[in-house]
């Protein structure tokens, strides 16, 4: 434990509505979910706003819209998300080389490795300073913690949330702890925490009270050790700059449930190449192949193959996939697929039983695979020539008469468009037939301080509101949200 607040831990305000609530003037202020908007889709993030009504991250799209009708739900756009984070992340390597990133929008920062003096008032100045920076840089709010450990300065920037700052003093930690809940601690999931209800464990200071011998009866060694440890606030993990993946995978959830099964293999191959392609891009080959398949009913069956060798060959993990679906019954219907490779390695070994198994028949098996995908998708690619182009909510347009905006629904033939930018105001609403050749996808548009791609108009699509005022217009970027 260190004796200063040196280790920060910064998570960014709603990350993804908020990044939305951003790029779209008239959505400030107002509920905003971002995640799957179809029947099966699943919540990613809520606005603050949003939450009021009982929304969560990880909820189905389903329930959150019987909870809060009158949101904006909107399908995520990771291309301006990565921009966003990447600007953050520029920011916390000005104040140190110990950078540990755990997504797009959290990570912490080891402030005594970039040489911040070792006292509460300049580490919290360092704290105030990154937050302005990140408004002024990306026009988003982020929380701030900073405390001795990396556990305590987590626990620090949930308590500030949102667009706040805690710091927790070295020395307080068991006086904070205490009554807070156990599932608090780093670890403790669903059902840890219902073994230790059992055992009459709920808080913090009854799992310290309960000392280390009971919780390594209840967790065993490795589990009840660490925990007992953490309920002291005692948390020695060091920030680690570079975090390796132990596994890289891809998986889809479909609308309907599969229920052909050379559509199934197809979309497994699908998703195979999609996985080699992210291993390849880490620069990184593995021995185990992963298949997941969740079945109509939500039950959920994972397979694996070891090779004999790293590899990120597509034709092998093509083949290892391909076998190890055979081994499940997809007769019943699948609602979700995946396609995983671990045992990762910085290098490639030939599988020689692989190679020797493949060589002879990768041709024939791509050329058997292209036919079996084309004749089970045959007529749906027909369909999809004559359907037209399909605009998902929030996504970026540019129309030649009107300038850049975006989807705000579609169906029965329409598309409906909210002509804005993020530095403009709330825009006009116009609709057109989803053929029009006028209308086609747009790029994300910075949200402070940039210039529009080109062939998107930076215009207002209404005139400013101290010129235009609409009645009713109560959100602005530089409002902040008072309740957690």
């Amino acid at each position: 434990m260190r004796p200063a607040p040196t280790i920060l831990h910064l998570d960014m305000d709603a990350f993804f509505a908020a990044a939305e609530q951003a790029a779209k003037p008239s959505l400030r202020g107002k509920p905003v979910v971002v995640g799957g908007v179809g029947v099966r889709g699943v919540v990613s993030t809520a606005s603050y706003e949003a939450r009021v009504f009982g929304v969560r991250s990880a909820m189905p799209t389903a329930q959150a819209r019987r909870l809060c009708p009158n949101a904006a739900y909107l399908s995520p756009r990771f291309t301006l998300y990565r921009q966003v984070s990447d600007a953050v992340m520029e920011l916390l390597h000005t104040l140190s080389p110990l950078v540990e990133p755990l997504s797009l929008d959290e990570a912490f920062v080891d402030l005594e490795a970039g040489g911040v003096p070792a006292e509460t008032a300049a580490v919290r100045a360092v704290g105030e300073k990154l937050r302005r920076d990140i408004r002024s840089a990306t026009g988003l709010t982020g929380s701030v913690g900073l405390a001795g450990a990396k556990m305590l300065a987590k626990i620090a920037s949930e308590a500030a949330k949102p667009n706040g700052l805690v710091v927790i003093e070295p020395g307080t930690e068991r006086e904070l702890l205490g009554p807070m809940t156990v599932r608090t601690l780093p670890g403790v999931g669903p059902a840890t925490a219902e073994t230790l209800r059992r055992a009459g464990i709920h808080t913090v200071a009854e799992t310290a009270e309960a000392g280390e011998a009971e919780l390594v009866r209840l967790l065993g060694r490795a589990h009840g050790a660490g925990l007992y440890a953490m309920a002291l606030g005692q948390d020695d993990r060091p920030v680690v700059a570079e975090r390796d993946a132990k596994s890289i995978s891809v998986e889809d959830t479909f609308e309907v449930d599969l229920t052909d099964r050379t559509r199934v293999r197809s979309e497994m191959l699908r998703l195979a190449d999609r996985c080699v392609q992210r291993l390849r891009a880490a620069g990184r080959s593995g021995r185990t192949v992963v298949i997941k398949v969740r079945n109509y009913d939500f039950s959920t069956l994972t397979r694996s193959e070891t090779l004999r060798g790293p590899t990120d060959d597509p034709a092998v993990i093509r083949e290892a996939a391909v076998r190890l679906l055979e081994t499940v019954d997809t007769t019943g219907g699948v609602r979700l697929l995946g396609v995983g490779v671990s045992g990762l390695a910085d290098f490639t070994q030939e599988d020689l039983f692989a190679q020797l198994a493949t060589e002879r028949e990768a041709a024939e098996a791509a050329t058997a695979a292209a036919v079996e995908q084309a004749a089970g998708e045959r007529e749906r690619h027909e369909a999809e020539e004559e359907r037209p182009r399909r605009w998902y909510p929030g996504l970026d347009v540019v129309h030649d008469e009107f300038g850049a905006g975006w989807v705000q629904g579609s169906g029965v033939g329409r598309v409906t468009v909210r002509f804005e930018t993020p530095w403009s105001a709330p825009g006009r609403v116009r609709t057109f037939a989803v053929e029009d050749p006028a209308l086609r996808p747009g790029e994300p548009l910075p949200l402070v301080g940039g210039a529009p791609a080109d062939g998107q108009s930076s215009e207002p699509a209404i005139l400013p509101k101290f010129l235009s005022p609409e009645p009713g217009d109560t959100g602005s970027v530089g409002e902040e949200i008072s309740s957690r």
